[in-house]
């Protein structure tokens, strides 16, 4: 497991999972630096869902379970704030955070990883990919985030990432995408969204 290290927050009312983009506003001293510090020393930040308080302000009290954050690309709005897109890469867990004297929330963390040999899509959770399948030619044909350029379809049997791209695309509450960040089995994130789906289609 990799040793705990340092990680500034940017804790936000979204879940940030492992692949997903995300496009972000920055505008607050405490957060400009943070950027600039990520771009000298070529590290990233923690995303994680405010479990009280507010995106700006005071410090907001962050879930202990949140997913790294990699800058891809950054620009200038037309009102002339820094945007920013970035991709979510590892989850980690918040043993103890602090708040610096900017006001900015720094954590250590350790490094969550998926559960060893839990690769390889099952057949029970198949339907997951097939309807994953569906959802990326919808997204690609709309022109949306998330459908440019056809998947390698080997990656149709990778269990992380059918449950990572069905955690992002669908339509879930945020206390349901942050349950399925929270787990290290690949198969039990599975399995959670295809009884999520099951429940929404009742009987019959």
């Amino acid at each position: 497991m990799a040793e705990p290290r340092s990680l500034p927050l940017f804790p936000l009312r979204t879940v940030l999972v492992p692949g997903a983009a995300l496009d972000l506003r920055i505008f607050e001293r405490r957060y400009l630096d943070m950027v600039r510090d990520c771009g000298r020393q070529g590290g990233g930040f923690g995303v994680c869902l405010i479990v009280e308080g507010d995106e700006v302000g005071a410090p907001a009290t962050p879930a202990a379970y949140g997913t790294e954050a990699v800058i891809e690309d950054f620009g200038t709005t037309p009102d002339g704030l820094l945007s920013l897109r970035v991709r979510g890469r590892r989850r980690f867990h918040a043993a103890a955070t602090r708040v610096r004297d900017n006001g900015l929330l720094v954590a250590d963390v350790d490094w969550r990883e998926d559960v060893a040999g839990a690769m390889r899509l099952r057949p029970e959770h198949a339907l997951l990919a097939e309807l994953l399948r569906r959802i990326l030619v919808q997204v690609a044909d709309a022109g949306l985030e998330g459908g440019s350029g056809d998947p390698d379809p080997a990656l149709f049997e990778d269990a992380p990432w059918v449950g990572w791209r069905l955690a992002e695309l669908l339509p879930l509450s945020l206390s349901q995408r942050q349950r399925l960040l929270q787990l290290d089995d690949p198969h039990e994130r599975l399995q959670r969204l295809l009884d999520g789906i099951a429940e929404q289609a009742g009987p019959g």
